[in-house]
């Protein structure tokens, strides 16, 4: 998780970095965290209390960071996601998953509700989807995760690299500048009154519209041309 942070914060400063694919090699994409990891702290003096803290305080940051992340981020999953790899995909602005990939937040089947996944599941799904898969562990398939509102679209897996990266392009050919103000401001609209998501959105639109690269944008559409982002 702190390796993953450090190249989100790096990311961060990078002007370059139009799209980050989230992608996992083996055969799995995150299994969440380590529960004999978890378990050998029991024996600490204070029974794990200061590990568990240290470890879902740095899970939190770093699932924050996903959101707030001025780049859009898409989540390449070829594999199994379960629990905090769950939800890291919920976190992910879009995910692309394989055929053969299954999604789970099992902790409840150990006795353990996934209570941090669920802040992620929560504000991406149906609270009843959320809630089914989270009282009854149950793993679900890549169609029904599409259904369901955790992924975006499922592709073959020898074709999914491709798939992810098409959208990528597709992605990082838009005004950077665009879609950097666009991300924030579907994130700060979220939870308000409708009255207040609509004075949010609306500042957004008029700072947008007085960017260069809308000027630029829309007078390309007028000349039937490539527009040149600044």
């Amino acid at each position: 998780m702190e390796s993953l942070q450090a190249e989100l914060d790096a990311a961060r400063e990078e002007d370059t970095a139009r799209v980050i694919i989230l992608a996992a090699a083996g055969k799995l994409f995150s299994a969440g965290h380590d529960l004999k990891e978890m378990t050998l702290h029991r024996s600490d003096p204070d029974g794990g209390r200061s590990f568990f803290e240290r470890t879902f305080a740095v899970c939190s940051r770093l699932m924050q960071s996903v959101v707030e992340h001025p780049g859009p981020i898409i989540a390449e999953i070829d594999g199994i996601a379960t629990a905090a790899g769950c939800q890291l995909v919920a976190s992910c602005d879009l995910a692309v998953a394989s055929d053969r990939s299954r999604f789970g937040v099992n902790g409840i089947d150990v006795g353990l509700f996934c209570s941090t996944p669920a802040v992620a599941l929560t504000r991406n799904m149906s609270a009843k989807r959320a809630m089914e898969m989270l009282l009854t562990g149950e793993m679900i398939d890549a169609p029904t995760a599409v259904e369901f509102g955790l992924v975006n679209r499922v592709a073959p897996s020898e074709t999914l690299t491709d798939v992810v990266k098409e959208m990528a392009a597709t992605i990082a050919a838009k005004s950077p500048l665009a879609v950097k103000l666009g991300k924030q401001a579907v994130r700060d609209q979220a939870g308000r009154s409708l009255a207040d998501a609509y004075a949010s959105a609306s500042r957004a639109m008029v700072e947008n519209m007085l960017a260069s690269d809308a000027e630029e944008g829309i007078s390309a559409f007028f000349d039937k041309r490539q527009p040149r982002w600044d």
